[in-house]
Order: C-alpha cells, then sequence, then structure tokens
C-alpha cells in the first residue's frame, strides 16, 4: 500500500475515533475514489502516491466547484461544507505556488515561446506545454491559463 493512502486510511481511523464527522465523511469519500480509480480498467492495480495525488486534488477541485455552484445558488450553508472539505483534502496536497511564483514560471515560459517564433494569443498552447510540468500538482490549471492569456495579451 502506498504511503499516501496509508495516511489516509489512518487520519480516517482517528476521526471516527475522535467523532469528527466532516473529515471522516470527507476521507471516506476520497478512499472511495481512489479504490475506484484502482480497480478500473481491465486489470485492479495499486497506486503510486503521485497516482493518490491526483486523486485527491481531483476531489479537492470538485469540492472547489460545488462550492462555488451552491454559493452563487444561494445556499451558503452547503457552499461552506464544500469548502471545509476542501481544505481537508489541500492538506494531502503539495503546497500551492503563490502568485509571484507563479507569475514568474509564467513569464520564464512565455520568453522561452517567444524566442522560439511564438507570439500573441496563438502562443497560448506552446507556453502551456512548457509551464505544466513545471507546475504540475502546485497550481490549478485555470489559475496558470489565466496568467498566461494575461501576459501573452499585456
Amino acid at each position: 500500500m502506498t504511503t499516501l493512502k496509508s495516511k489516509l486510511q489512518e487520519d480516517l481511523t482517528a476521526a471516527i475515533r475522535g467523532r469528527d464527522e466532516l473529515r471522516s465523511s470527507t476521507l471516506r469519500l476520497t478512499l472511495t475514489a481512489i479504490t475506484k480509480e484502482e480497480v478500473s480498467g481491465k486489470t485492479a492495480r495499486e497506486l503510486s502516491d503521485d497516482e493518490v495525488q491526483k486523486v485527491i486534488a481531483r476531489e479537492a477541485k470538485k469540492r472547489r466547484e460545488a462550492a462555488e455552484a451552491f454559493a452563487n445558488g444561494g445556499r451558503a450553508e452547503q457552499a461552506e461544507k464544500e469548502k471545509a472539505e476542501g481544505e481537508i483534502l489541500a492538506e494531502y496536497l503539495p503546497k500551492q505556488l503563490s502568485e509571484d511564483e507563479l507569475q514568474s514560471i509564467v513569464a520564464q515560459a512565455v520568453e522561452e515561446a517567444k524566442a522560439a517564433g511564438a507570439e500573441g494569443p496563438r502562443a497560448m498552447g506552446q507556453v502551456m506545454k512548457i509551464v505544466n510540468p513545471k507546475v504540475a500538482g502546485l497550481a490549478d490549471g485555470g489559475r496558470v491559463a489565466a496568467i498566461v492569456k494575461k501576459l501573452l495579451a499585456g
């Protein structure tokens, strides 16, 4: 068993013992998603820590999107619950890059793309190809795309 998955299971046990309903339900759903990913496909397999991290990131993104949808729909209580679940999942993900760090990585990638002859908004794909491997798991794709668009337009 991967170390991240076993940590999730240990934390789930601790949350159940501590009667922490929110944490235990969030970790249960996440472990279920991991198990579902393991048995999908033709043969069952053990996920690596990186793959488990991707599943957790996907679950956290679902929580962010749901919180936004609930907030826009006028259901503040449900939105807060989704935000809290997202924060619990964020504890298991690597620390996200700050705006300044992300800005400098994207600016460097834009310069590389311009050196290769790509300019203007059409260079978006080339810049994203350069940036994505550098920020994988450290920044949300939407944030990255917004900064790339801003720098290419400006």
